[in-house]
């Protein structure tokens, strides 16, 4: 641990029970924090003024991590933009703002890869956050996201405030949201891939060309590098987290249908969107500044979150 945290340091984890949250809290559970509260949606509506001030009174945190979100695939962000604009630019400002007025001492935004303009170089690197808008498909998600960053570097101009803001690429791992309606590409294709087989199905239909590419990050390395800037971190310039590594939609199909076991045909609907064209982060920045990679192979954490996904399905 870092001077000024400690085991008894009072963590607020926003988001601490959805898919990257619990992992986060398991992280820092590992790593001896003994301090951990959540804020639950049921209790705590964080999107209005009141619930954002009643967690700070009630949970009284001396360091928040932000990655409470309404996020998911492309399908449920193009039907609802509004909604994932409001939602999430309303969270990250209030529970920012109410972080300062709270006497905060750390504040961990996590920002997203959509934020990245469409046609970005690959690789991805900070410094080419402004070069353009994002992709059209999670644009409001996105920039309601890179508001949050932008708020944070005011907040320390201005106010002295330490905030910093982490961007991890697309993630994948136990616990992901399977649910067709809100998944993203490799939940999605795992559940749709194990029904297939399954059910004995000559042939599957699949978004897009597949000719788009992703970088994919295992939760609990995503999770282990936020909690390292955490703990090692403490400047004003956003910092990617991912592998380096891309990989096309069409190759992520292939490999999750020969994983699961699925022989029949793929076919591609060209008539749904890509999404952005390419997606690859530099790693360098999270290398140099905090001392963190990630480890686990692709194939590694999806052999893991295939494994988990059929057993969360025979316990359901």
């Amino acid at each position: 641990m870092s001077a000024g945290l400690n085991p008894q340091t009072r963590i607020m984890v926003t988001g601490g029970s959805g898919f990257l949250g619990r992992h986060i809290v398991a992280e820092l559970t590992e790593r001896g924090y003994r301090h951990i509260t959540v804020p639950r949606s049921r209790d705590y509506d964080l999107r209005t003024p009141a619930g954002v001030r009643r967690a700070y009174a009630d949970l009284r945190p001396q360091l928040v991590i932000h990655l409470a979100a309404l996020a998911g695939g492309i399908g449920v962000n193009r039907a609802n933009p509004a909604t994932f604009f409001y939602d999430n630019l309303m969270m990250g400002a209030l529970v920012l703002e109410h972080a300062r007025l709270a006497g905060v001492e750390k504040f961990v935004a996590i920002g997203t890869i959509c934020s990245y303009p469409k046609y970005t170089p690959v690789p991805f690197r900070e410094e080419d956050l402004w070069q353009g808008y994002p992709e059209e498909t999670n644009a409001p998600y996105g920039l309601a996201k890179k508001m949050l960053l932008v708020q944070g570097q005011a907040y320390r101009e201005q106010y002295g405030f330490n905030t910093i803001h982490l961007m991890p690429t697309n993630l994948y791992g136990p616990h992901d949201d399977f649910e067709p309606a809100t998944s993203h590409a490799t939940a999605a294709l795992i559940r749709k891939y194990i029904e297939a087989q399954e059910a004995g199905r000559k042939e599957v239909v699949t978004w897009g060309t597949g000719r788009q590419t992703r970088e994919y990050l295992y939760v609990a390395d995503a999770a282990r590098g936020i909690v390292t800037a955490m703990e090692r971190y403490n400047g004003p310039e956003p910092v990617n987290l991912g592998t380096g590594r891309e990989i096309s939609i069409r190759e992520l199909t292939e490999l999750i249908a020969g994983m699961v076991g699925f022989q029949g045909r793929i076919t591609w609907d060209t008539s749904k969107p890509d999404g952005q064209p390419r997606r690859c982060l530099d790693t360098s920045r999270a290398r140099e500044l905090f001392g963190w990679e990630a480890t686990t192979p692709l194939e590694t954490g999806l052999r893991r979150t295939i494994a988990w996904y059929q057993q969360a399905r025979q316990c359901a």
